[in-house]
């Protein structure tokens, strides 16, 4: 991530979930998560708050494991959405300095995370943001090298263009969607049905490996609108 204020992209997308949650009934704060149908909104949330906390404290393993963040939420389990924002606005100092310091790993996830909320709770936003391209960049890196020496792919949205090797007109596939939605399919939060439908050159399925950069793909279709 490169060419933004990654700290204040982080602490801007901080302050548009604490705004999404402050004042959840307790009813939508139990509310299933689509993307990640394991947990509740209350259950994802405890997760974000956790991983600064453990960020902050030296806690965090190379490979972000499940037992890792489970360990997050179960540690939260009887914590309400006002305890847990309270918790997560006292990070904030000791994160935005741990970044500092560091590196802004964090962004991407409360990135991410934002949006999964987003899908739970169905309320749209923070789809065009900096923050999200700086995102959305990391993870072309990371499918480039998914994709190794396979037929180049064009994924091509209505402001970002990106091929694998070559130009767009060369490329075996082309991928055809707004940017938010590859920012999504990027960090495996569309489905192989999704994908198959913006395909207008070629066959994606070969490719349908490379998009699943955080996990197996989602069987169902997500949306945030």
């Amino acid at each position: 991530m490169s060419g933004i204020d990654e700290i204040a992209e982080w602490t801007r997308a901080q302050r548009r979930v604490i705004d999404l949650v402050r004042d959840l009934p307790p009813e939508r704060s139990e509310l299933t998560v689509p993307s990640c149908p394991d947990w509740t909104v209350r259950d994802l949330f405890s997760h974000m708050v956790g991983l600064g906390a453990d960020v902050v404290r030296g806690d965090e393993p190379d490979d972000h494991n499940e037992e890792w963040t489970d360990r997050q939420v179960r540690a939260r389990r009887d914590h309400d959405v006002a305890a847990l924002v309270a918790e997560w606005e006292s990070l904030t100092g000791p994160l935005r300095d741990w970044m500092a310091t560091h590196n802004t790993r964090p962004l991407g996830d409360v990135i991410i995370h934002e949006q999964d909320l987003r899908g739970a709770l169905r309320e749209p936003g923070g789809q065009h943001t900096p923050g999200l391209y700086a995102v959305m960049d990391t993870f072309l890196g990371r499918f480039a090298g998914a994709v190794g020496d396979r037929a180049p792919i064009a994924l091509v949205g209505d402001g970002r263009r990106w091929v694998s090797a070559g130009d767009e007109a060369g490329a075996a596939v082309v991928v055809r969607a707004p940017d938010f939605e590859l920012a999504r399919a990027l960090v495996t939060r569309r489905s192989a049905a999704q994908l198959r439908a913006w395909t207008e050159r070629g066959d994606v399925e070969p490719y349908l490996d490379a998009f699943a950069l955080l996990g197996p793909l989602p069987g169902t279709d997500l949306t945030e609108s």
